[in-house]
């Protein structure tokens, strides 16, 4: 599996995949040098994700391969089909897949997800509307929620 390191407005962000698809998308907090070539298998995802984190894309064209169960697949297909700026609850997570009561095994499934933003995990919240968490922290998913919104909030204090 190849691997590239690029910067982005959120940070250091790590991609990894081959010729069967991106298998990886995470966030790195080290200071740890970003890449110089970009491996031919994952230069279509670095182009999109820049993309998308300035704005001019809303949707990923991307072959995945996510390592994980049938169910974590199936659960992660459902967070790909959430729009754009849009978001759904753990429990409307669980009732798309046919059962309500898998809402604890369709979190846990969401929290494993390791292809941040293109399975947009982070379009996931809590029932009563509040950021719940977040591989990437808290901070990345407000960014990233506000960012499809296009709203951006100021600091009160």
């Amino acid at each position: 599996m190849d691997q590239v390191r690029i910067q982005s407005a959120i940070g250091v962000l790590e991609v990894g995949g081959d010729e069967h698809g991106i298998s990886s998308v995470s966030f790195l907090d080290e200071a740890i040098p970003v890449s110089k070539d970009i491996p031919k298998e994952l230069q279509k995802a670095v182009e999109q994700l820049g993309e998308y984190l300035s704005g001019s894309r809303t949707e990923f064209t991307l072959k995945i391969n996510p390592p994980g169960t049938d169910f974590q697949k199936k659960v992660w297909k459902k967070l790909r089909a959430i729009p754009y700026g849009k978001t759904m609850t753990y429990q409307e997570i669980a009732n798309e897949l046919g059962d309500p009561k898998v809402i604890r095994a369709a979190a846990s499934a969401n929290g494993k997800n390791p292809i941040a933003i293109i399975v947009p995990c982070h379009r996931v919240i809590g029932s009563d509307g509040s950021l719940t968490g977040y591989a990437g922290g808290l901070s990345r998913k407000q960014w990233l929620l506000e960012h499809e919104s296009g709203f951006k909030q100021g600091k009160l204090f």
